[in-house]
């Protein structure tokens, strides 16, 4: 029997408080006549993969570690980018065609706004392969873009347990805890993402906006 390591059930300890307002705080967004959301979407959806990812056989040797530290270690946002890019490749390969085939096309739906087809896609990958990461963050940016909040946490709760250094759903995290409110939970998911991929697109402009108004300025 396996037992899940330190890193693992901590990133499940925290991302458990960061869920405890949730229900209550989706419950009062479904109501008429509730207030609108306390902030605009300074981002459209959270971070996802280039179009062009490279062959991860190269990588698999190494592995996610070595990638991780090629991450910190980049010199510049050109090497930055590309070592990001070869994290995505490996979180993206499964062994499964078909589960290739439906995530493509999950992918195609999404672009075109059909957001009710590409959740119907990804249903069927995650029962098809509950193992598979991506799946559950893919469909986590779905509901994320229906504003189905507390169905977005649950599967960003899968991401996390599976990959806490998933840098994009931290990312994810910290945009739904930021529009429901909870300003220090984001701040706190975005600093994360930070600390894994300090070369994230935006991400640094909410860590400034937030910290000043959750921590205030220095003086």
């Amino acid at each position: 029997m396996r037992f899940p390591s330190a890193a693992r059930l901590g990133a499940g300890v925290a991302l458990a408080a960061m869920m405890v307002a949730v229900p209550s705080l989706a419950q009062a967004q479904q109501r008429p006549g509730a207030p609108p959301k306390p902030l605009e979407r300074q981002l459209d959806k959270p971070p996802e993969p280039p179009a062009k990812l490279p062959s991860v056989k190269a990588d698999r040797a190494r592995g996610l570690d070595f990638l991780f530290e090629a991450l910190k270690a980049a010199p510049d946002e050109a090497s930055a980018k590309h070592v990001e890019a070869r994290i995505w490749a490996q979180w993206l390969a499964t062994p499964s065609e078909t589960a290739q085939l439906l995530m493509a096309r999950a992918k195609v739906a999404t672009d075109a706004k059909q957001l009710d087809v590409a959740l119907e896609l990804l249903d069927a990958v995650v029962t098809l392969r509950p193992d598979y990461t991506e799946a559950w963050n893919r469909r986590a940016t779905i509901y994320y873009l229906k504003d189905d909040y507390e169905r977005a946490l649950r599967d960003l709760e899968q991401v996390l347990a599976r990959e806490p250094r998933h840098f994009g759903a931290l990312a994810g995290l910290g945009m739904i805890m930021r529009e429901l409110g909870d300003d220090k939970r984001a701040l706190d998911a975005f600093r994360k993402a930070l600390a894994i991929n300090p070369h994230l697109d935006k991400i640094p402009d909410l860590v400034k906006t937030l910290s000043e108004k959750v921590e205030g300025r220095d003086i």
